[in-house]
């Protein structure tokens, strides 16, 4: 069994979400896949769209043992893509997870500030309003 970084990976091990990384990057790496090695975010964008339409197809099957699987692929190509990114000097994992993070917050006022909601549809149409004033925002810049 090879090592990577004084790690070995085992399959039936428990893992997390800083393994999943350091797997990503490993595959990436220098005696990481070939195939792994040769994508690039154009290339990935057909296996995205792929992994998205199965993830949809579990759900309307009602498959969970297969939702799950397919949630995983897609977290996969989330994962690679950054993993491109970091590559080239533009933004890593941990990037991406931050901007989520600081979108969720500022989208949920009612969740996270003073706003307030009454139903589903009210807390719909406030996350629009904060998504339009942000959009209006960037067009300024």
């Amino acid at each position: 069994m090879r090592t990577f970084n004084g790690k070995q990976y085992i399959e039936k091990n428990d893992h997390d979400f800083d393994e999943l990384v350091e797997i990503v990057d490993v595959l990436r790496g220098e005696d990481g896949c070939k195939w792994d090695r040769a994508q690039t975010h154009e290339t990935l964008k057909k296996c995205l769209m792929d992994e998205s339409e199965e993830v949809l197809q579990a759900v309307d099957n009602g498959d969970d043992e297969n939702l799950c699987e397919e949630l995983g692929d897609v977290l996969l190509q989330v994962l690679m893509n950054a993993q491109i990114a970091k590559e080239r000097g533009v933004f890593s994992i941990d990037d991406v997870i931050q901007v989520l993070c600081e979108k969720l917050i500022r989208r949920h006022p009612h969740v996270f500030g003073d706003e307030v909601v009454e139903n589903e549809e009210q807390a719909l149409a406030l996350w629009r309003k904060v998504k339009a004033k942000e959009k209006a925002a960037k067009k300024k810049v």
